[in-house]
C-alpha cells in the first residue's frame, strides 16, 4: 500500500495536477474570503471563519473529482491496471493506496488556510476571540468531507476508461449526496419523522453538526460508513473487471 500511496504522490505533483488543485483552491478561497463583499471576513464585524467552511465543501466538488478521475480511469487507458495486477499487490493494497494519496493531497491543500485563522485569531478584539471549539471541529468536518469525496471520486474514476466522464459523475454524485437529500426532505410529502430520516442520508446535515464543534459518534458513523460503502463498490468493481 505505501508503494501504491508513494507512486499516486509522485504522479500528482509531476503532472503538475496536485499543484493546480491546491493552487486552484488556496486562491479561490483567499481572493473570496478577503475580496468578495459577500463573503468577505472583515465585513464580518466578528471573528469567524464561517464564511470558509461554507465555501471549500462547494471548491471540493470540483477539486476532489479533479484529483480522483485519473487514479483507476488512467490505468485502464494506459493498460497499466494489469500490469499492477501483476505486481505483489492486493486489491486492498491498490485501493487504500490511491485513496489514501488522493486524501493527502486535500489535506495539505487545507494546511495554508490555516493562515486565515491565526489572521482572525490577530484581528480579534480582544485578540484570541474565535471559536476556536467551531474552528477544530469545522476542520474536522472538511477532514471527513473530504475524504466521503475520495471514495466517491474513486469509485467513478473505477467505473470508467474516460477521465471527463468520471470527473462529472463523481461531481454530480457528490453534489447529490452533499444536498441532494436535504433538498428532497423540503418537498411537502416528506413531513415528520421521514424528513428527518433524508435529512440524515445527506452529508451537509453530518457536515453542519461537526461544524458546529459537537463531535457526535452518529456524524463519524456516518461519514466512516459512505467512505465504506464507495470504496467497497470500488473494490467490487476491480474484482468485476478480473473475470
Amino acid at each position: 500500500m505505501k508503494a501504491i500511496f508513494l507512486r499516486e504522490i509522485n504522479s500528482f505533483f509531476s503532472s503538475m495536477i496536485g499543484f493546480l488543485a491546491m493552487g486552484f483552491f488556496i486562491t479561490i478561497t483567499g481572493l473570496v474570503l478577503w475580496f468578495f463583499p459577500e463573503y468577505d471576513i472583515l465585513e464580518y464585524g466578528y471573528a469567524t471563519l464561517e464564511s470558509f467552511f461554507t465555501l471549500a465543501p462547494i471548491l471540493f466538488l470540483f477539486i476532489i473529482p479533479a484529483i480522483t478521475m485519473r487514479l483507476f480511469s488512467e490505468e485502464k487507458q494506459m493498460g497499466t491496471l494489469e500490469w499492477l495486477y501483476t505486481k505483489p499487490f492486493t486489491d486492498r493494497d491498490i485501493l487504500l493506496g490511491k485513496f489514501l494519496a488522493s486524501l493527502f493531497i486535500i489535506l495539505v491543500a487545507l494546511i495554508p488556510t490555516l493562515i486565515y485563522y491565526f489572521s482572525i485569531y490577530q484581528l480579534g478584539y480582544p485578540k484570541g476571540n474565535i471559536d476556536n471549539g467551531g474552528v477544530i471541529g469545522s476542520y474536522f468536518g472538511l477532514v471527513l468531507l473530504a475524504s466521503a469525496f475520495c471514495a466517491i471520486g474513486l469509485f467513478c474514476s473505477a467505473i470508467t476508461a474516460n477521465q471527463i466522464v468520471a470527473f462529472i459523475i463523481a461531481a454530480v454524485i457528490s453534489a447529490l449526496f452533499f444536498w441532494g437529500f436535504d433538498l428532497v426532505s423540503k418537498f411537502s410529502l416528506f413531513e415528520g419523522n421521514l424528513e428527518y430520516f433524508l435529512k440524515n442520508l445527506g452529508i451537509s446535515y453530518h457536515y453542519d453538526s461537526i461544524s458546529r464543534g459537537v463531535l457526535d459518534t452518529r456524524d463519524l458513523i456516518y461519514f466512516i460508513s459512505i467512505c465504506f460503502f464507495f470504496l467497497y463498490l470500488t473494490h467490487f468493481q476491480l474484482d468485476r473487471r478480473k473475470i
